[in-house]
């Protein structure tokens, strides 16, 4: 073979390794690019609480102007305080009856679990249904047995009585008050009597006659014994009744008298001296932050003008400057406690001490007063 001839076929096989070098360059298979990394899933954001769903049970109609509208607006100041954290909603007028139990019971079958029942007389109807309803919170207004999910809660009235005494003390002309009564517990004989101090401190020559009528709110009734007592001599009148016809009936004859619960100045004018009211929603705000936060217990609260829940309002423009400034310093009083309204000696009616002197009657003492001091004429019935 010559050169040339073994050049050609070296030359021939460089071409083909190079070709063959390409055919499986070619020919290979690519990696596939990696995957991008999933998206992070976003966690689920936590559920919202359901609010809590509270009931109130109201003895009188919401527009009675007193009592009941005073609670009503207790229960819209819970609503502004807590927004959508809570549901409230009530039922009116129900009666101090077998009706009451199942009310309460109805609501907490609806799945309210704080329920505030706003009367004396739903006392013994809660602690019927409290058993049956452990995760529920009962609330009793004005009474004295507790459970382990009901306590009480209370407005010391007998406060706003007393100031509304010694505004009546300095305004009578006759001498004679009238108290208008309600149903005769200790809580209503305790205002009676304590209206009656008030007026006493100022001019101990009062004395005051007492009308029953035996319900809250019956306004035909209260008119009447309105008018009784103004025909009796009586020219300022009080009552611890739910509605305005006490004042409206003093508007009508031309004597005095206050509002009660609620400002009551519009519905007599030229007859209001001026009205005791209690402000429920500091409580109620109160109660519905424990149950919210879990620190609701069972006990008794009963707050008065220290805590906001009493006071004196809209004094007529007539009644005399040292009165007023004498309503400013009881009030001052009762908040840093250097001022006791019941502060010995007292007596009763028919000259038993109550009270001796210097001492500072409890709690317990005004929880169970069943009797009428000096210069309240009668009795209580029952007694």
């Amino acid at each position: 073979m010559t050169d040339l001839q073994k050049r050609s076929l070296l030359k021939l096989a460089a071409l083909s390794a190079v070709a063959s070098a390409a055919l499986m360059g070619c020919g290979k298979k690519e990696e596939p690019a990696p995957a991008p990394a999933p998206a992070p899933v976003a966690a689920p954001a936590p559920a919202k609480p359901a609010p809590l769903k509270i009931a109130f049970a109201y003895v009188g109609p919401v527009g009675d102007g007193g009592w009941t509208f005073a609670h009503d607006n207790g229960r819209k100041a819970i609503e502004k305080e807590f927004g959508d954290k809570v549901v409230t909603s009530f039922v009116e007028k129900v009666p101090e009856s077998a009706d009451a139990e199942r009310v309460i019971r109805d609501m907490a079958s609806q799945g309210n679990k704080l329920i505030f029942g706003t009367t004396f007389g739903y006392m013994e109807p809660m602690l019927k249904v409290a058993p049956d309803f452990k995760d529920v919170k009962f609330e009793h207004a004005t009474g004295y047995k507790t459970a382990d999910n009901m306590r009480t809660y209370d407005s010391r009235t007998y406060e706003g009585a007393y100031m509304a005494g010694v505004i009546a003390g300095k305004m009578t002309k006759t001498g004679t008050l009238g108290v208008v009564g309600s149903i005769p517990i200790p809580e209503v004989v305790r205002n009676i009597n304590s209206f009656t101090l008030g007026a006493q401190s100022v001019n101990p020559k009062v004395k005051t006659k007492v009308v029953w009528v035996n319900e809250w709110f019956n306004p035909p009734k209260e008119t009447e014994a309105a008018t009784s007592l103004i025909n009796g001599g009586a020219d300022v009148l009080f009552q611890n009744t739910d509605s305005s016809a006490v004042l409206q009936t003093a508007e009508k004859m031309n004597k005095r008298a206050f509002g009660w619960d609620s400002d009551m100045t519009a519905y007599g004018p030229k007859a209001h001296l001026g009205s005791a009211i209690i402000n429920w929603a500091p409580y109620y705000v109160k109660a519905t932050r424990d149950a919210l936060e879990g620190k609701w217990a069972t006990g008794q609260v009963w707050w008065g003008v220290k805590e906001g829940a009493i006071d004196m309002v809209s004094i007529a423009a007539d009644v005399p400057d040292d009165t007023k400034k004498r309503i400013d310093e009881i009030k001052a009083g009762l908040k840093d406690g250097s001022f006791s309204i019941w502060k010995g000696p007292i007596m009763d009616n028919t000259g038993k001490e109550l009270v001796a002197k210097d001492a500072v009657a409890d709690d317990k003492f005004l929880g169970g007063l069943k009797t009428y001091v000096k210069g309240v004429e009668g009795k209580v019935p029952g007694n």
